[in-house]
């Protein structure tokens, strides 16, 4: 193999590792990319924010008045009440209340 070529392929490889590294970080910093153990999680997260929203006392009530709120409100209704924290946490997660707004929203349109 000739020196020109082996350095081309050298070339070519790292360019394709940094490239596969460079994709990774945007991908998972600013992309949105989750892994599956923190999709999981999430989803955990809404299911109970969703069940401790339906266990209220005044749930219909509730219901009603998520309804009447502007789409883009639902997420700060929901950590207004509360429902977001999981039980034993002081302070939300990040996102909860956004992902159990979208949640009950399914629930509205069925």
């Amino acid at each position: 193999m000739k020196p020109q070529t082996k350095g081309k392929i050298a070339f070519g490889v790292l360019g394709l590792i940094c490239g596969i590294a460079i994709s990774m970080i945007i991908g998972f910093g600013w992309g949105g990319w989750t892994t599956k153990g923190a999709a999981q999680e999430m989803t955990d997260k809404v299911v109970i924010c969703v069940a401790q929203f339906m266990k209220d006392p005044n749930y219909e009530q509730k219901l009603k008045e998520f309804t009447e709120v502007d789409f883009w409100k639902r997420a700060e209704f929901i950590e207004k009440g509360g429902w977001d924290k999981m039980p034993g946490q002081e302070k939300a997660a990040p996102s909860v209340a956004a992902a159990c707004a979208k949640g009950l929203d399914v629930l509205i349109t069925k």
